[in-house]
């Protein structure tokens, strides 16, 4: 049976959260379709979803529906349907401890301040996944949390955060194709 991975973009549904800082875990696996032509069109277990095949290792595209705060469900579901190894989620989600654009690959850890990281860790009840963290900066002190992460790019940033799509996307079928150590060595 062929080794299964999936990788997980975190973000909200809708029109009005696209492109906004809390949705670029969406962004990558956006980018991973559109590169690999997976059409992410399936609704199963509150994701979205679109599955491929990479050197004979099988991969499921995810977007969790159920709104940030409730990824879990949607993970928990995949992972019990799937009888996935929990080592093989690849979550990618943003980060406001990180520089914008900066990326941190952890093959496990706490979910920080992140609740679609404390949904999914509490539904599964391990933390021992690996992780893709892409910054979004911190907001400054007159803004408000929500209102920053909920907040679109400035123009000024589109770039940065551009590459960083790219290079987390790159950095996912690295964790695939030949582990999370060799991930984080490139790509840290």
């Amino acid at each position: 049976m062929k080794e299964l991975f999936f990788i997980v973009g975190l973000g909200n549904p809708g029109k009005e959260y696209e492109n906004t800082r809390h949705n670029i875990g969406f962004e990558v696996v956006d980018f991973i379709s559109n590169q690999l032509n997976i059409n992410l069109l399936k609704l199963k277990f509150k994701a979205l979803i679109g599955d491929l095949e990479i050197e004979g290792k099988k991969i499921v595209l995810v977007k969790p529906q159920t709104f940030m705060n409730l990824s879990g469900e949607s993970i928990k579901l995949l992972a019990e349907w799937y009888k996935i190894s929990l080592k093989n989620i690849i979550i990618i989600y943003d980060d406001i401890d990180l520089e914008i654009g900066k990326i941190k690959i952890k093959p496990k850890g706490s979910s920080g301040t992140h609740n679609g990281m404390k949904s999914i860790i509490y539904n599964l009840e391990c933390d021992e996944f690996p992780r893709i963290r892409i910054g979004i900066g911190k907001p400054l002190k007159k803004w408000d949390l929500a209102h920053y992460v909920l907040a679109k790019f400035h123009e000024t940033e589109k770039n940065i955060i551009n590459e960083s799509v790219i290079t987390a996307s790159d950095a996912a079928i690295e964790i695939i194709k030949s582990g999370i150590d060799s991930a984080m060595n490139k790509y840290n």
